[in-house]
């Protein structure tokens, strides 16, 4: 096997982004995995691996991904809302709501603001 360095997993990160673009999720989850295995502490890996386990329906490890950046970043509004929609997949919408209007409260979007409504219909 090749030897890894940080050029090649900067290399990796940027073919995954391209893979879940392209809507390969997994193919960028198997990408992500070296990177993330070599830098466990990179914040912006692990963000894009929970975007590709949520694109590829995998609910359970998008969520302890997004939980895991939400630790180091507690003021991450876009981990907040994909976090929140992974409940709402999930069948969890009291947590889904939370994370919603956390998301809302640290960035006023207008879809942070829309999917934070207060109205339960």
């Amino acid at each position: 096997m090749a030897e890894r360095n940080p050029e090649t997993h900067v290399i990796d990160f940027r073919a995954a982004e391209q893979l879940l673009a392209a809507r390969d999720p997994r193919g960028a989850v198997k990408l992500l995995d070296s990177v993330i295995a070599a830098h466990p502490e990179n914040t912006a890996a692990r963000l894009l691996r929970a975007r590709a386990f949520f694109a590829a329906a995998q609910l359970r490890p998008a969520q302890l991904e997004f939980e895991l950046v939400l630790e180091r970043e507690p003021d991450n509004a876009y981990a907040h809302f994909a976090l929140a929609r992974t409940f709402q997949r999930s069948g969890r919408p009291d947590q889904a709501t939370r994370h919603f209007r956390l998301a809302a409260a640290l960035d006023p979007k207008p879809e942070y603001l829309r999917a934070a409504r207060f109205d339960t219909g």
